[in-house]
């Protein structure tokens, strides 16, 4: 594995602040494009094809300081594992990315535009979209009323009827073409599968023209079939140019999900490399040694305090 040059609503990583970066902060609707910044990306013809890169995103929480400079990059239709013990760091910087949270320091550029995001709705605005761990489905409501969520199609001008039947054929046209098998549109979304809802989930987000996605643990608590259902939902629309970051506790997932991996410890990516070219075995090893040096500083830590 190839380590880079120096990368939920509370702080992750139990650090003091430290020298950081002095990167200003992005301005909204800026239009610098990405290539005329130094560092931190592809160059050249590559630059094309990376719809996503951060430069130095510092975020700090009085302080402890969460992220210390974190420079990501995310190619057209790639899936990119965010790997990282818990308070890494991985929660804080796909809040950031989502518009949820701001960044101290640092840049985002989506296509080689930089944006600077002050709500989700900014980042929605230029294709990025998150689907959680609890997925923020209605269960009472219906699978195609959940898909137009807060985007419902109306008639009747201001009188504001659901057009119900027009929402439904687009429902199963968009289905259709993700290749989501839905038999029953009616159906309320609490009686589905795990999967099935994780797939409405996100079908409802890229309905939305999302060029990324950010998935939290799209696999977590599924069987065998349920996990089938999802990969191959990743893998289509990977396929269809969709790029994706997902978080992901469980090795196997990453493995079988991604394309490419990127380490977080202590606040930074220590490792950018491709699933290709490592194993299940060799990241465990690198975190657990990478535990084994963190617990050995804090007990010396502890033993000049005692001193």
């Amino acid at each position: 594995m190839s380590a880079p040059a120096p990368t939920p609503d509370a702080p992750d990583a139990p650090d003091a602040p430290d020298g950081a970066s002095t990167t200003p902060s992005a301005a909204r609707a800026s239009t610098t494009p990405a290539a005329d910044v130094a560092g931190g990306g592809p160059a050249g013809d590559a630059q094309a094809d990376v719809v996503l890169r951060t430069e130095g995103i510092t975020k700090r929480f009085g302080a402890v300081v969460a992220l210390r400079g974190i420079d990501m990059h995310l190619n057209r239709g790639e899936v990119l594992g965010l790997v990282g013990d818990n308070g890494a760091g991985k929660s804080t910087f796909v809040k950031i990315l989502c518009g949820f949270q701001r960044q101290d320091e640092g840049r985002i550029f989506v296509e080689g535009q930089e944006v600077d995001f002050h709500s989700v709705k900014d980042a929605r605005a230029v294709g990025i979209e998150t689907v959680y761990q609890d997925l923020a489905l209605v269960p009472q409501l219906t699978v195609y009323e959940n898909l137009f969520l807060n985007r419902e199609l109306t008639t009747l001008g201001k009188l504001g009827v659901l057009s119900r039947r027009r929402m439904r054929h687009l429902a199963r046209q968009y289905l259709d073409n993700i290749k989501v098998n839905m038999p029953d549109l009616d159906q309320e979304v609490e009686m589905l599968s795990g999967g099935q809802r994780q797939a409405v989930a996100v079908a409802r987000a890229t309905r939305m023209d999302a060029k990324i996605l950010l998935l939290d643990e799209p696999l977590a608590a599924m069987g065998a079939k349920e996990s089938a259902l999802i990969m191959e939902l990743v893998k289509d629309l990977s396929a269809q140019g969709v790029s994706m970051i997902v978080i992901d506790h469980n090795y196997a997932h990453l493995f079988a999900l991604c394309d490419r991996l990127n380490v977080i410890q202590q606040g930074k990516i220590t490792v950018d490399t491709r699933v290709a070219d490592t194993s299940v075995e060799e990241l465990t090893e690198l975190m657990v040694s990478a535990f084994r040096r963190q617990l050995q500083a804090g007990q010396e830590a502890l033993g000049e305090i005692s001193v």
